[in-house]
């Protein structure tokens, strides 16, 4: 198939691999880091201490590292934001992270809670969802020590972190967790079932398609049937949820599942903002040079900074 992706984009597609090769999940992320070598990393301009640690982890579980981001120069209390890596549920590190986690902290003045889920296929589902409400937990628990003003604390992440992201919205609302003031779902992996417009369309796009998400999926259940906190587009009842912002690209598998539950979130009731990017790709935001990723980034910026302090 022929996608007319943005002028700015196309000199890098002979660069990026035609999918992640997600058969082979210990070479994909033995690539997936080493492509990370080439791209700039995100280089603050205030004071940001980081500090890497583990806490504890769900009952029964190991513990769980996070890196932990500090604006020194905000004043606290500050707000927080846990923020949960992408990588199809099998790929991504707090490395991978970091680039993101430094912006947010040091252009929101968030602290920032990067989380190391453990990652499927060694450990599936619900194992890194549950991580991620370990950290949302402990988050809120050393809220004091942290320097965090419990009633703006965020969460959310890119591809399978904005899908993890979203289940743990609704885990927290249904567990009666801590309070979540804002949900930042970027390209969101949120539908197992596979059968978006989008979903069967894109069976040869870059970094992600079709095959890959069949095998992503494959990877995160493992021999479970999906729920709705594993596949949040099963969830019947989106009521209650914290304000939303969602992002989708146009020539990406995930597009329709993303537009999707941004439809279904208004209609709930939640505030949602929905950015739908023409001529982009799953990932192509790596392509730090072009405007269309420049602007993705500026209004993730500008989206997590108004869901935290609105």
């Amino acid at each position: 198939m022929t996608y007319a992706f943005d002028p700015e984009l196309l000199p890098w597609l002979t660069m990026l691999p035609q999918g992640v090769g997600f058969d082979d999940v210990q070479a994909t992320r033995a690539r997936m880091a080493s492509m990370r070598e080439h791209f700039p990393t995100y280089e603050p301009e205030n004071p940001v201490t980081v500090e890497e640690m583990l806490i504890p982890g769900p009952v029964g579980a190991p513990d769980v590292r996070v890196r932990v981001y500090t604006p020194t120069s905000v004043p606290a209390p500050r707000a927080a934001y846990v923020s949960i890596h992408g990588g199809g549920f099998a790929i991504g590190d707090l490395d991978q992270d970091a680039s993101v986690s430094f912006e947010i902290a040091d252009k929101v003045g968030a602290v920032v809670v990067s989380v190391d889920y453990r990652l499927a296929p060694e450990h599936p589902y619900p194992a890194g969802l549950e991580d991620c409400y370990a950290a949302l937990e402990w988050t809120a628990a050393k809220a004091s020590e942290l320097g965090v003003d419990t009633a703006r604390i965020g969460i959310g992440g890119d591809s399978a972190g904005g899908g993890i992201a979203a289940g743990l919205a609704l885990l927290a609302r249904d567990r009666g967790g801590p309070a979540i003031k804002f949900q930042y779902l970027g390209i969101p992996e949120l539908d197992d079932r596979l059968e978006t417009p989008s979903m069967t369309a894109f069976v040869d796009t870059p970094l992600w398609n079709r095959p890959n998400a069949i095998l992503s999926w494959k990877y995160y259940l493992g021999d479970r049937p999906a729920d709705h906190y594993a596949a949040p587009a099963r969830a019947e009842d989106l009521t209650g949820l914290p304000p939303a912002y969602v992002s989708v690209c146009e020539f990406d598998p995930l597009r329709d599942e993303g537009l999707t539950y941004a439809y279904r979130l208004i209609q709930a009731g939640v505030a949602t903002e929905l950015h739908h990017y023409p001529g982009t790709f799953h990932g192509s935001a790596m392509v730090h040079s072009a405007a269309v990723s420049k602007r993705m980034a500026t209004e993730r910026i500008d989206a997590v900074r108004r869901g935290l302090t609105a």
